[in-house]
Parts: structure tokens; sequence; C-alpha cells
């Protein structure tokens, strides 16, 4: 059944102003107000206040006056303020325009970088293990020097490679195209656990189908940024990752650690986290985070189901592998 419209509030308000004077009218006829008015004032004549109802009239006429002139100037304070406001939203789109595109440039730069890193350095390295095992196998027994030269530089263009792979995986996450988010992510927290020497405990559900390219950069890249902000600022002894995904309430990942924690209302967020913000929203998602000095830090993510059902990035991005 419909609700009855309701009546406007001014509608109401004037309705209730007319009754009011109606009944102030009626109630004065009644008494005689204005006839007893007079003849009570007119003891106080060397005073003039017989006077002083068309005194009241005019103070009630010139305060309607005054109350007509403030809310003109409030109408149009109000109007000033909505266009300031729309064209603070419209700044606002256009930088939040801006940093999407400031985030695809990145993604294809750091493609870019990662594919020449791979193709120079790479096979460069490659090359000087070849000369190497060349060296060793042509030189005689007895150049021990030439040997052991030759075994120092195998090992640096071995060093040199693997960190070259490091590089790469942190550029351009190869697993990302091969294996999917989930596999990206495992290899991500293995790979930070091993190097900063914290546990990190990664948990997932419901990520049995595929999900956007546009997306899966998105949360690899934020929990890769909140790696390396509890790496640096953190001192957790243990962090936590849970994703999950399922058709009602979409994507939502939950980083926690429990190291010493941030006071959120103390200051700015830095330039990563503001990122983090910026690729969640580049999605249609949103990134809220909590904490307390002490209390370690919980980020979280959610990106609703309809804003999964995203076109593939055009730029691109994830369909080239480094």
């Amino acid at each position: 059944m419909a609700e009855p419209r309701r009546m406007p509030r001014w509608r109401s308000d004037l309705y209730a102003v007319l009754a009011l004077a109606a009944a102030c009218f009626g109630l004065s006829v009644w008494l005689e107000l204005h006839e007893r008015a007079v003849a009570w004032l007119g003891r106080f004549e060397r005073w003039e206040l017989d006077e002083l109802p068309q005194t009241v009239l005019v103070l009630a006429l010139g305060l309607a006056w005054y109350a007509r002139r403030r809310m003109v100037e409030v109408r149009t304070e109000l109007a000033l303020r909505r266009q300031a406001e729309d064209r603070a939203a419209a700044l606002l789109a256009h930088n939040r325009e801006l940093a999407h595109q400031l985030i695809g440039v990145q993604e294809r730069e750091r493609l870019a970088l990662a594919r020449e890193l791979h193709d120079e350095l790479g096979q460069g390295c490659s090359a000087i293990r070849v000369e190497t095992a060349l060296l060793r196998r042509c030189a005689r027994a007895e150049d021990v020097a030439l040997l052991a030269a030759a075994a120092r530089a195998d090992l640096a263009a071995q060093t040199l490679y693997q960190q070259v792979r490091d590089l790469l995986r942190r550029l351009r996450p190869a697993e990302l195209d091969a294996l999917g988010l989930v596999a990206a992510l495992q290899a991500l927290c293995g790979a930070w656990s091993r190097r900063v020497g914290v546990a990190c405990a990664f948990e997932h559900e419901g990520l049995a189908r595929p999900l956007p390219d546009l997306v899966n950069i998105t949360v690899y890249r934020i929990v890769q940024e909140s790696l390396t902000n509890a790496q640096r600022h953190a001192q957790a002894a243990k962090v936590s990752l849970l994703l999950q995904l399922d058709d009602r309430h979409g994507l939502r990942l939950s980083l926690r650690d429990d190291g010493i924690g941030m006071d959120t209302r103390a200051g700015t967020q830095g330039l990563g986290l503001l990122g983090c913000s910026e690729r969640a929203a580049m999605v249609g998602g949103s990134l809220r985070i909590v904490s307390a000095p002490g209390a370690g830090v919980q980020l979280h993510l959610h990106i609703p189901a309809d804003k999964l059902q995203l076109p593939e990035a055009p730029t691109g991005l994830m369909k080239d592998a480094a």
C-alpha cells in the first residue's frame, strides 16, 4: 500500500499562521480586545501610549521586511555555496581522473622497465656466465688464479641475475599473468617473509572464478604497498592476509599486523596509502585503515560485487608478461 503524500512544510506552516491569525481575530472579537485596549491606554494619554498599537504594527512590518531580506541573503549564500561545492566536486573528479591516468602510466612504465631489465641485464648475465664457463673449460688446471677469477665472475653474475629477477618480480608479477591473483599473492607473501624475517600468513576464500585484470593488479599493488609499510614502520612479528570473494559482498581484503600501530587522527596519510586509496577508487572500491598506538594496523579493502565485472584494461597492462 502506497504511503500518503506528505504536505510540504512551507504550506503547513502557512496554514498554521493563517489559523493562528483567524483564532486571534475571533478571540479579539469575542473579548472586544481593541475597545478594552483603547480604554486602558487612554488613561496614559500624557505618555502617548495610545499611539503604541500603530508603532507595534510598524515594528512588526519592519521585522517582516528584515526577515525577508535576511532570507534572500541566506538563499543567495546557499546558492553560492552549492556552486562552490559543485566546482569542488568537479575539481575532485578531475584530480581523481588524473590520478587514475598517472597510475596507468606508472604501470606501463613498470612494464617497459621490466622488459628492458629482462632483455638487457638478464641476457647480459647469461652471457657472462657462458663466458666464465668457457674460461673454466679452456683454462689449464695449474691456472688457479684464472679459475678462481672465473668462479668469482660466475658467482657475481648469478647474484646479479637473482637481483634482476627480484626486481622483475616487484616491477612485474609474472605469477599474476600466468597463475592468477592467489598464486601471485602467495609468492609475494612468501618472498616478503623470507626477505624481512617476519611471518606472513595468507588465506583466501571463494577465489574460484577469475577476476578482471585491473582488479587483480589493484589488489596486488595494495598488498605490496601494505607489506612495504609493515616492513618499514610496523615493527611487527606477524602479518596476516585474508582475501574473500562472494557474489553478495564482492571482494574483501583484510591485512593485519601486530606492530606498534599508529594514530590515524594525528596526521596525514603517506603517499603510499594515498596511492592505495586512489587505486581502490579506480575500480569502484573503498579502502579503510583502522589503527591505534600499540594496537597494530588493519587495512580493509572492499570492492562491491557489481564493480567486479569491469572491462579489460585498455592499455594491455596484464596481457604481456615481462
